[in-house]
């Protein structure tokens, strides 16, 4: 459960509800505190203030910091993909509009995505364990992201994922327009099967945790 601080640390409204009432948790039961920024503790709950607390335990920040960049796809989808980026352990969750994307906000309707997909994002990493929360960024164009360091692209023909380019860019449904695959970045491949968008941004996330975890090797040259 994530707490604003660890020292004194208290539960929302929310937050307790969901102990109390879904997880069903009694006085005197086990919790975990995290702030979200590495450090957890152990404590038992005791309503809105939990009690019992344990020593302060600080983890490093996993290096390197790993992002995958989508863009937008209708319906729930984006919350689908900001819920599973989170579980599998990315860092950085960007969002942005690309030339083919079907999705057209406004300012309004991002800003209220973006309180969404945040929410999304600390429910899951609080299933899933995590001591360090993901940014998911507001939504920004396919220039700005695809000039950031260590931005690639992924796209028919690329190369095997490597830890060098730990930011993978999704595009749509419809494919990269010719101008955006005009934008000199490094092309990385996801496999020979045609993807949804969604699930291409789930499986680029967890073939970067893997290789970040050491679970799968880099391809010989990667």
């Amino acid at each position: 459960m994530f707490v604003d601080d660890l020292d004194t640390p208290l539960l929302s409204t929310d937050d307790h509800h969901h102990l109390a009432r879904v997880r069903r948790l009694h006085p005197g039961d086990p919790l975990v505190l995290s702030d979200g920024r590495g450090s957890w503790r152990t404590a038992a709950f005791q309503g809105d203030s939990p009690a019992d607390l344990g020593p302060v335990v600080a983890t490093a920040e996993p290096k390197p910091l790993l992002g995958v960049a989508f863009a937008l796809v209708k319906g729930q989808k984006p919350e689908l993909v900001v819920q599973k980026l989170t579980e599998l352990g990315i860092d950085r969750v960007v969002p942005f509009v690309a030339e083919r994307s079907v999705v057209r906000w406004d300012q309004g309707k991002a800003d209220a995505a973006l309180g969404r997909w945040q929410k999304v994002a600390r429910e899951a990493a609080m299933q899933s364990r995590r001591s360090w929360l993901p940014e998911v960024e507001p939504l920004v164009s396919y220039a700005a992201v695809a000039a950031r360091s260590g931005a690639c692209r992924a796209d028919d023909g690329g190369g095997p994922l490597t830890l060098d380019l730990p930011l993978v860019l999704i595009g749509p449904e419809g494919g990269w327009s010719a101008a955006e695959r005009s934008v000199e970045l490094p092309s990385v491949s996801l496999g020979a099967g045609v993807l949804r968008a969604e699930t291409a941004a789930i499986a680029a996330g967890a073939v970067l945790t893997a290789l970040r975890s050491a679970l799968v090797r880099p391809a010989e040259g990667g």
